[in-house]
């Protein structure tokens, strides 16, 4: 990532690229949605290789191959692959469960959780590549396990067998299902969505957690497997008390409030992050302690600035040392990340390398996704805006890096659009970054269309993040500049503060973008997926910035509050928190202010929703009044999906009418393309009544033509 002011970012862009009509060089939408990630590292006991996960999309077979490889440390030769993954684990919003696997003590096996043929078992792999075999033949799926600490035994955890939940499905299904607060309303009541490798009816837990199955909250079981001759048995009640549950993760004694917890081989120490006190913020900094021992009352606290002023996205133990190894994400340079070490016993920290963009054990810029940490080196997945995800080597003493695995090779192209790290500051002294994707030169100098997202734009940027459905380096290739604006870090809690501050993002955005001739202020576009999509409808309702907008997540509704009021009070204590909002009767004016179904005559821009079956319902309230409206406006929703979609062919599809949308309403450009006949036919005819209402106000004006 180039580091660059943004006066300096926009000159280098207007002159950077120099493109002749047509030409491009850009990763076409399929590419994007067939990219190959890693995950899941963990380095071997002996130190000397690395086990990771590739998952990798099928858009013709609609499905994802995981393979699991070994890296030599020692960097000599390609990773091996020793396994297949079976199909991704996901949790129930679309995102990969992230589970590294569990080394055996002599570092010959990796043991893994793995979906085949519907069925959740626990497997190994030798490291060789030799074989690869189940461990376990459960009837249930396997949910959580654990290696015994002299290696000998594995302990398992399972719920309701895969038979009883089918037969529970089976009864609803003949019998009718009684609507209660436990019952996802608003997708499908049965086998809404793939989990384990079945479609599967959902349900929610007390906690209002999402989980698959009728029978999630039946008693666990967990069961112990002799690994030398592959018997099970059941857990006695003593050992369960002695060695607690597979999987689970203790908590801290000294700090109920501890989070991200990590605990050492060597010394009895536990490394946890605390959300800092009375931090009311949207995502909330916190602080870096350890303690030694379980029954330790004394906690130490991280002394450096780095420690307690800063964004800790991931951290994990040293083997060997007293050495606390964590990422940072600095939001000042755009979520690029820089890997420390804490020393414990001296209280001291160093910085072991500053990275241009994402350096952990995965795709996302914070979460449980640490890098795999030996006691010399550190294995981490990194990924720039000119760099595809790749395996680098990291030696933890001199911050030396070495590439072990790159997957990706066909994404590196050097006539791709120029991407460049902009930061910027509006009148009310917020700072804001955001990656700029430069289109080619256009004719006459002409300011070319702008498309913006809102949200997280980590890393490698496909479509925005979280979600990727917008193909940001398509769009620049055929004229459209790109920006895709990181949401400030710490913002307060309450909406229409942290709406007004994306609103303020994306106005200043285009304002200097305009001054200096790049862009078009008449020819806006603007997408997002959960957040990025309330931001997205706020600018659409509270200015007249857009021109037309997509949007893969619905928006505050009066049908949504209903929903959630099914769930409990708990939801209605959230949602006046968070929102401010009550039932319509009790709060009618916050209604007013942050709802579009009561903002139906502010929304002018062309609309585009692109919804999940599981919430295509919360917009109703407002899509079919803006149906009967003025302002364009089409909805899809895709069948069996969840808040991020999951589907190779429907992210495909996703793109492309994206790039279709916004190449229409900002270029008034149409595909040749005679199977998309039926689709511009309804564009022109929505383009038609919005023009036969003539101009309202606050709309932004109309899209050049030609």
């Amino acid at each position: 990532m180039r580091k660059v002011t943004l006066a300096a970012a926009l000159i280098a862009a207007s002159v950077s690229v120099g493109w002749v009509g047509g030409a491009q060089a850009a990763p076409a939408p399929r590419q994007l949605v067939e990219i190959s990630d890693l995950a899941d590292i963990a380095i071997a006991p002996d130190g000397t290789a690395a086990a990771f996960r590739r998952e990798t999309a099928s858009v013709e077979r609609n499905t994802y191959d995981t393979v699991w490889y070994v890296a030599a440390l020692d960097g000599r030769g390609p990773p091996l692959r020793i396994a297949d993954g079976g199909a991704p684990l996901r949790y129930n919003w679309g995102m990969p469960v992230i589970e590294p696997p569990v080394w055996s003590l002599d570092s010959r096996w990796i043991y893994f959780r793995a979906e085949f043929d519907g069925q959740v078992q626990v497997w190994r792999a030798a490291r060789d590549g030799s074989r690869a075999e189940p461990v376990t033949r459960d009837a249930a799926d396997v949910e959580a396990f654990s290696l015994s600490r002299d290696g000998r035994s594995l302990d398992y955890t399972v719920g309701a067998t895969r038979e009883d939940i089918v037969r529970a499905e089976t009864d609803e299904d003949d019998h009718g299902i009684r609507i209660d607060r436990s019952v996802f309303v608003g997708q499908n009541l049965t086998h809404a969505l793939d989990y384990n490798g079945r479609p599967s009816t959902q349900r929610l837990t007390d906690d209002n957690r999402v989980e698959a199955g009728l029978l999630s909250g039946q008693p666990k079981r967990q069961k112990r497997v002799d690994l030398t001759i592959l018997t099970v048995r059941d857990i006695t009640d003593a050992e369960r008390a002695r060695d607690g549950s597979p999987g689970a993760v203790q908590g801290v004694k000294a700090d109920p409030a501890a989070v991200s917890i990590s605990r050492s081989l060597a010394g009895g120490w536990t490394a946890f992050l605390t959300p800092v006190a009375n931090s009311l913020n949207d995502k909330k900094r916190k602080l870096l302690k350890a303690v030694q021992g379980d029954d330790a009352k004394t906690v130490i606290t991280c002394a450096a600035a780095v420690c307690q002023d800063a964004d800790i996205a991931t951290l994990a133990w040293r083997p060997g040392r007293d050495e606390v190894i964590f990422t940072v994400t600095d939001h000042a340079r755009g979520r690029a990340q820089s890997l420390y070490g804490w020393e414990v016993g001296t209280n001291t920290v160093r910085k072991i390398v500053t990275a241009e963009g994402l350096l952990n054990g995965g795709r996302v810029d914070s979460g449980e996704t640490p890098c795999g940490v030996g006691e010399r080196f550190a294995v981490c997945v990194s990924a720039a805006d000119d760099t595809p995800p790749r395996l680098e080597r990291l030696d933890v003493e001199t911050g030396a890096r070495q590439v072990l695995y790159d997957p990706n090779p066909a994404l590196h192209n050097d006539g791709a659009p120029a991407v460049s790290l902009l930061t910027w500051t509006d009148d009310q002294g917020h700072a804001f970054t955001g990656q700029y994707f430069a289109p080619p030169a256009t004719r006459a100098g002409r300011p070319a269309p702008l498309f913006i997202t809102y949200y997280s734009c980590p890393g490698y940027v496909r479509g925005g993040s979280p979600g990727d459905e917008w193909p940001l380096a398509q769009m620049a290739a055929d004229g459209i500049a790109g920006l895709c604006i990181n949401y400030p870090f710490g913002l307060p809690l309450e909406a229409t503060n942290r709406y007004d501050t994306g609103l303020s993002a994306v106005r200043s955005g285009i304002e200097l973008l305009a001054r200096r001739g790049l862009v078009d202020r008449t020819r806006v576009g603007m997408g997002g997926l959960s957040f990025g999509s309330e931001v997205t409808l706020w600018v659409a309702m509270k200015s007249d910035l857009l021109a037309a907008a997509s949007l893969a997540s619905p928006f505050g509704s009066p049908t949504y509050y209903w929903f959630m009021a099914l769930r409990g009070d708990e939801e209605l204590a959230l949602l006046k928190k968070a929102w401010g909002l009550g039932a319509p009767s009790e709060t009618p004016e916050r209604w007013k202010q942050l709802s579009p179904s009561y903002n139906i005559d502010k929304i002018h821009a062309a609309l585009l929703l692109q919804l999940p079956e599981q919430e295509y319902l919360n917009a109703i309230d407002y899509f079919v009044p803006l149906l009967r409206s003025p302002t364009p406006v089409e909805m899809f929703a895709f069948p069996h999906e969840g808040h991020q979609k999951v589907s190779p062919r429907h992210k495909l599809a996703v793109y492309e009418r994206n790039l279709d949308w916004f190449r229409f309403w900002l270029q008034d450009y149409v595909d040749p393309d005679p199977r998309k006949a039926a689709q511009y036919d309804r564009w022109r005819a929505e383009r038609q009544k919005a023009e036969a209402a003539g101009p309202r106000a606050g709309s932004a004006p109309p899209a050049p033509k030609g």
